[in-house]
């Protein structure tokens, strides 16, 4: 399997070790690719959108042509994990104009919805298709605020949608990276075989 990871900015090498850990628990292995450039994407399997400044990951997956390239994978039926910031840039609305969001997962977000940096926190979370409830960490997280008529809300904090498939997109508020559980990575890429926490 070959996994590009969008490493214009954010915590990569995160997704790159959790993405690994998910293709071994499955007898797979995972060749990880940074993509920071056009004509990477195409020849991937899956994708990993990160967290980190959404506002500056989308202005350089637009300026170096990877936004078309996402689409297409996507348009293609190939799995892709967005998490925090991905998941702004994937909305179909990220309610702010400096985010070209490219329109993949059709809800609207809020970003820095739960706090600013000091208003972090962690959560048991119940997760559709998951045993266990996950231990979700939340940093800066935004949160979906209307979700459309096709896309299944998986996880719920407060009320608030912080986890949500749609198609072959899968979107999540919190960073499943930052911890030693792999599941989130699983129902992305492996979603017919739950392996357990």
């Amino acid at each position: 399997m070959k996994a590009g990871v969008i490493a214009v900015q954010g915590d990569v090498a995160e997704h790159a070790e959790a993405v690994r850990r998910a293709a071994t628990a499955h007898g797979e292995s995972a060749e990880v690719v940074e993509v920071r450039d056009s004509g990477i994407v195409p020849d991937c399997d899956v994708l990993l959108m990160p967290g980190g400044e959404s506002t500056t990951i989308s202005r350089l997956i637009h300026r170096e042509g990877i936004a078309a390239e996402i689409r297409e994978h996507v348009a293609a039926d190939k799995p892709v994990l967005a998490t925090c910031a991905g998941l702004i840039v994937c909305s179909r609305d990220a309610k702010d104009d400096r985010v070209d969001a490219l329109g993949l997962v059709d809800v609207s977000v809020d970003r820095n919805a739960f706090g600013r940096q000091k208003d972090s926190f962690e959560a048991k979370v119940p997760v559709e298709g998951l045993s266990e409830p996950f231990h979700a960490v939340f940093i800066r997280a935004p949160a979906i605020d209307e979700v459309g008529e096709g896309v299944e809300t998986l996880a719920t904090v407060d009320g608030r949608p912080v986890a949500v498939r749609d198609g072959p997109v899968l979107a999540t508020s919190f960073h499943p990276e930052l911890t030693a559980d792999s599941r989130i990575h699983d129902l992305a890429f492996f979603p017919d075989s739950e392996v357990e926490a």
